[in-house]
C-alpha cells in the first residue's frame, strides 16, 4: 500500500468555509490562512484525519471550477504563499494534501481562451478548445465552443491538442514544486479522454518516483463500471457513488441489503466481483450533494452510518461541518452545501468519528482486509474484514430497539470502541443505534 490507501480524507471546500464572496471582486484577502488560524488543521489532527482534500483554489471567476489562472491562487482566499502555509501547517500535523485539478474546463475568463475571443482564429490558443466560428452562443462572442454539460461558463478543454497537455502537465509540475503537495483530485474524470487520463497518471508516476512515493490521482466518477476510470494506468481510486447511495438509502428505506449487496459487489471474494482489492474513495456527503445530516430521515443513523462508513473497504471521506451534524439541502443551491463556519465544532458525533478513525488506522484488516457479509437484517448488519494477520468484525444496529444477532465467530476478543475483552459465542448483542468493532484474538 502507499500512502493514500490506509488514509482518511477531510474534504473542504475553501471558497465556501474561508466566506469568499460568490463571484470574484478581484479584492486581495488572505482568507485561506483560516484554516491555520481559526484551527482547522488542529482540529482536522484530533479527528485523526490523514489527507485534506481542499477543492479549487486558483483563480475562477466564480465557484472555482471556472478556472483563469491555474498557477495563481485566488485572491479572495489569498496568495501563492498562503496556500503554501496551509499545506505546509498540514504537513507539520501528519496531513497530506490533495488538490483538485480542473482540467475537463475552464472558465470563460481563462487567459488563454480570452485571447481567442480576442484575436480569433490567429490566436496561438485557438486548438486548445473545441471552436466552431460559425456558431454563437449565449454571450453573443459569434463563435460556439464545446462546453460541460451545456453550461456555456464552462469552456471544455481539447485533450487532442498536445500544447495544451504539456501546458497542464507544467502545471502540475508547478504546484508540487511550489506548494509540496501530495496528490490530485481530478475533476469530472468520468468526462476526460482515456487517452489524456493515462498521461496524467504517467506523469504522476514520474513525480512519485522523484519524490520518493505515490502521488495518487483520485478521480471524480459517479455511476457505471468504475474500471473505465480507475487502474494501474488510470486513476488510483475513484468517488464511490453507488456506495454513497447505498449507504444513505439503506438507512432511509431500512433495506440494509442494498448497501451490503453493492459492496459485496463490489469487493467480495468472487471471480465476478469487480473492484476487490482497490481502494475507493467512500463518503456521505461532499459538496455536491445533501448533507447527510438533512439526507437521514431518522438523524440517530448518523452513528451506524458512520460505523459502515469507517468498517468498509475503501478510503473514507467526512465533509467539513459533517463530523458535528451541520445539514444543507441541495435545493437550497450549492452555497447551502458550502457555508462559511468560523470555527470547527466538536461534540458528541465528531468525538465517535474520531474514535472511528483511530480503530481504522490501527487495524490492517479494515485498511486492506477482505470483506464477507455475515448476518443481514433489513436495519442491522454483520460483515467481517479479514487479512492474514487479523479478523475484525463491524456490526450496527440502524433502529431504537436493541437486538441479538447470530455471528459465525467465537473466542476471545476485544471491542474497539470500547476497548472492553469479551468473548463471543455465536452472537452478537447490539444497542439501539449502535455500532460495534470486535477485533479477533
Amino acid at each position: 500500500m502507499s500512502w493514500f490507501e490506509p488514509s482518511f480524507v477531510y474534504q473542504i471546500y475553501p471558497l465556501g468555509l474561508c466566506g469568499a464572496p460568490h463571484e470574484n471582486d478581484g479584492v486581495l484577502e488572505h482568507r485561506l490562512l483560516k484554516l491555520v488560524d481559526d484551527g482547522w488543521v488542529d482540529h482536522m489532527a484530533r479527528l485523526g484525519v490523514t489527507c485534506l482534500l481542499l477543492n479549487p483554489v486558483f483563480e475562477s471567476d466564480s465557484h472555482g471550477y471556472d478556472t483563469r489562472d491555474y498557477t495563481k491562487v485566488d485572491c479572495r482566499l489569498g496568495t501563492n504563499e498562503d496556500l503554501r502555509a496551509v499545506v505546509d501547517a498540514c504537513h507539520a500535523a501528519g496531513i497530506r494534501v490533495l488538490l483538485d485539478g480542473v482540467f475537463n474546463h475552464v472558465g470563460r475568463g481563462f487567459w488563454a481562451f480570452r485571447d481567442v475571443l480576442e484575436r480569433r482564429g490567429e490566436s496561438p490558443y485557438v486548438d486548445w478548445f473545441e471552436i466552431d466560428f460559425n456558431g454563437n452562443n449565449c454571450f453573443g462572442d459569434g463563435l460556439s465552443y464545446s462546453c460541460w454539460e451545456g453550461a456555456q461558463s464552462l469552456v471544455r478543454l481539447n485533450h487532442w491538442n498536445g500544447e495544451l497537455n504539456d501546458y497542464l502537465a507544467s502545471v502540475i509540475r508547478g504546484w508540487v514544486r511550489e506548494f509540496d503537495i501530495d496528490g490530485l483530485r481530478l475533476d469530472v474524470a468520468y468526462c476526460l479522454d482515456q487517452g489524456y487520463l493515462r498521461s496524467l497518471r504517467s506523469l504522476a508516476d514520474e513525480i512519485g518516483r522523484e519524490r520518493g512515493e505515490k502521488f495518487p490521482l483520485v478521480g471524480e466518477t459517479m455511476f457505471g463500471d468504475y474500471n473505465q476510470w480507475m487502474g494501474d494506468d488510470l486513476c488510483d481510486s475513484v468517488t464511490n457513488y453507488e456506495a454513497y447511495k447505498g449507504l444513505w438509502s439503506s438507512m432511509n428505506s431500512a433495506n440494509m441489503h442494498e448497501i451490503a449487496y453493492a459492496l459485496e459487489r463490489q469487493s467480495g471474494s468472487h471471480p465476478w466481483d469487480l473492484y476487490t482489492g482497490r481502494h475507493m474513495l467512500d463518503f456521505v456527503d461532499n459538496h455536491d450533494v445533501p448533507r447527510i445530516a438533512t439526507k437521514l430521515d431518522d438523524k440517530r443513523q448518523l452513528r451506524p452510518l458512520y460505523g459502515l462508513l469507517f468498517g468498509m473497504c475503501g478510503v473514507p471521506a467526512v465533509y467539513y461541518g459533517s463530523e458535528w451534524g451541520a445539514q444543507g439541502e441541495k435545493h437550497q443551491g450549492d452555497p447551502a452545501l458550502r457555508p462559511c463556519f468560523e470555527k470547527p465544532l466538536e461534540n458528541d458525533l465528531t468525538e465517535f468519528l474520531g474514535k472511528l478513525s483511530r480503530i481504522k488506522s490501527s487495524c490492517v484488516a479494515l485498511k486492506d482486509g477482505g470483506f464477507q457479509n455475515l448476518t443481514l437484517r433489513n436495519k442491522q448488519w454483520i460483515f467481517v474484514r479479514q487479512c492474514p494477520a487479523q479478523t475484525v468484525i463491524v456490526a450496527v444496529n440502524a433502529e431504537e430497539n436493541p437486538c441479538q444477532m447470530e455471528c459465525a465467530y467465537n473466542g476471545p476478543t476485544v471491542e474497539l470502541l470500547t476497548g472492553e475483552k469479551t468473548d463471543l459465542h455465536g452472537t452478537v448483542e447490539l444497542p439501539g443505534y449502535g455500532v460495534k468493532i470486535y477485533k479477533m484474538g
